[in-house]
């Protein structure tokens, strides 16, 4: 699903739990990618503003960032960074439910060490399985 919506990320951030590495693998198998994923240890338990952090650390040369995590993690997340201004149909869906395998796009106009509360904007919103 998100090929066909013309998403290429230059860099993963995956919890290094076996579960979201089998995610990652199958998301860039249906991307086309041979993007090696930076594996991180403390996205497993991280609550929203952990999570924040390590995408802070994201350097500006990435335009395209794919995160791999876990659920209530990143459904807060995603509600945390976004501004409420994106597409609506989305924001709904969004809000309705955040389940397994979802994934939300988002567009963000300063860099990765400017991401905060209410800065990106959600642009689309999927669940990746049937």
């Amino acid at each position: 699903m998100l090929a066909r919506l013309g998403v290429e990320p230059q860099q993963a951030l995956v919890s290094s739990a076996e579960r979201a590495r089998q995610t990652w693998e199958g998301a860039a198998r249906g991307l086309g990618l041979e993007l090696d994923p930076r594996l991180d240890d403390t996205l497993y338990s991280a609550d929203e503003e952990t999570a924040l952090e390590l995408i802070r650390a994201t350097d500006d040369d990435v335009d395209s960032l794919v995160v791999v995590g876990h659920n209530p993690t990143m459904a807060a997340l995603a509600h945390l960074v976004d501004d409420g201004e994106g597409d609506r149909d989305a924001g709904k869906s969004m809000d309705e439910d955040f389940p397994t395998s979802a994934f939300a796009v988002f567009s963000l106009s300063g860099g990765w060490a400017e991401l905060a509360a209410g800065t990106a904007r959600l642009t689309e919103f999927g669940v990746g399985r049937g």
